[in-house]
């Protein structure tokens, strides 16, 4: 499934909250990121997310598609992240 991640985390979570994105995702831009997961593979990236934040003070937001070709993505500005590896 195509996977989108949002998520706002405290300051000293924010690095956490970005390295353990990036081990299962391709980082988009700041908080977001995207890419093809199993089932398993997002349940184990929530629960290490789940793990990491402050119910409190963080919130994660996940989208989740059947397949990449059903949506259109479109960038105006400055792309950030990895642009290439978007869709691996």
């Amino acid at each position: 499934m195509f996977v989108i991640l949002v998520y706002d985390a405290g300051e000293k979570r924010v690095q956490k909250f970005h390295k353990t994105c990036k081990k299962y995702l391709h980082w988009v831009q700041l908080s977001v990121f995207e890419g093809e997961l199993s089932k398993a593979q997002l349940e184990r990236l929530k629960t290490e997310l789940k793990q990491l934040m402050e119910p409190e003070e963080d919130s994660l937001i996940v989208y989740t598609f059947r397949t990449k070709h059903y949506f259109k993505r479109e960038v105006i500005g400055v792309e950030k992240g990895d642009p290439e590896n978007i869709f691996i």
